[in-house]
């Protein structure tokens, strides 16, 4: 039974104001068909758009960082939202590098649409304390970003981060804006990232909010991409693979939360010489190769041998006290 134009406008209104308590939006509707206009009716929208974020209704061919994959970009819904606030998590901080290769992996993609504007890294004082800051040598072989392109903000406290990412946010003289947060703060709440996320929608420019270790805490991010290391392949070569060598970077990408995605999992690498991403399987590297030097692995067990038990021990076979392990032993309480 066809639903009546009131019911229907009753619907969306209701699926708005539940979105705007939430903090979140419908996630997809109906996508609208190729070439159909679009007309508004008394709830501002028709059932026959995409909602992509608040105000925006179907979004434009250029709303979406592609990452180049074409599966991860189908999975995200075109790809990464460039007007939006984007969470790159890292679960453990040992995956702080990581985190931070795969972000300078997208913040090239952005350059290349956004030449000459630079990025701005806002950190507190104990994130690069810990995880330190990008080489700058490095900056320019594996990602073609010029150390100059790159600007740091230091913050004393995470309030003083906070407030520096959102007034940088807001201003179209950064191509974007990254925010670097360790552990899981109080203040780094649903309020904090709605603003930031307000910005980088207000300003058409992505925000990238990098979490290192802590809680998949709720955040506005429409976005949130859990990254840690993968094992590189070999190197290819013109006769194929070369054994013992160190391929290009690897990353094990999650999606973890997206308002038009299922949860996925990828494995990418990066190519510092083409700065692009590629896919692989994760069967194709062996984690623990063979031994080359040495001779061929043992073969499987063949008969298995019983021995007999013994009867009983002589007495004279018996440790003496002093040879008893230690751990047998009563501890000493004082």
């Amino acid at each position: 039974m066809a639903m009546s134009a009131v019911a229907r406008d009753t619907v969306f209104a209701l699926r708005r104001q539940i979105a705007k308590i939430e903090g979140t939006l419908p996630e997809r509707l109906q996508a609208p068909a190729p070439g159909a206009p679009i007309h508004a009716t008394g709830s501002g929208m028709t059932p026959d758009m995409t909602i992509i974020r608040r105000g925006l209704a179907v979004a434009a061919a250029d709303a979406f960082l592609h990452t180049g994959i074409e599966r991860l970009d189908t999975a995200l819904g075109g790809g990464l939202p460039k007007a939006a606030l984007s969470e790159i998590h890292g679960l453990e901080t040992r995956d702080a590098g990581t985190v931070a290769g795969f972000a300078l992996s997208l913040v090239s993609l952005i350059l290349k649409e956004r030449q000459g504007q630079p990025i701005l890294w806002v950190g507190t004082a104990e994130i690069f304390h810990e995880a330190g800051l990008p080489y700058a040598r490095g900056l320019s072989a594996l990602f073609g970003i010029e150390p100059e392109q790159l600007l740091f903000s230091e913050a004393p406290k995470l309030l003083d981060a906070l407030w520096i990412a959102e007034e940088a946010a807001r201003m179209t003289a950064f191509a974007a804006v990254i925010l670097e947060i360790r552990g899981s703060p109080q203040r780094l709440d649903l309020t904090a990232t709605r603003r930031l996320h307000a910005r980088a929608q207000s300003a058409n420019r992505p925000v990238l909010l990098l979490r290192q270790a802590g809680e998949a805490d709720p955040t506005a991010a429409p976005v949130r991409l859990i990254v840690s290391a993968a094992p590189a392949a070999s190197r290819e070569t013109v006769a194929g693979p070369l054994a013992g060598s160190i391929g290009h970077p690897a990353f094990k990408v999650d999606i973890g939360k997206s308002r038009t995605a299922l949860p996925g999992q990828f494995t990418l690498e990066w190519n510092p010489d083409e700065h692009a991403f590629a896919e692989r399987t994760e069967n194709s590297v062996a984690v623990v190769p063979a031994s080359q030097r040495g001779a061929d692995p043992a073969p499987a067990s063949g008969a298995v041998l019983a021995f007999p038990a013994l009867a009983s021990s002589a007495i004279g076979d018996q440790p003496s006290r002093q040879q008893h392990p230690a751990h047998r032993g009563p501890r000493r309480a004082g």
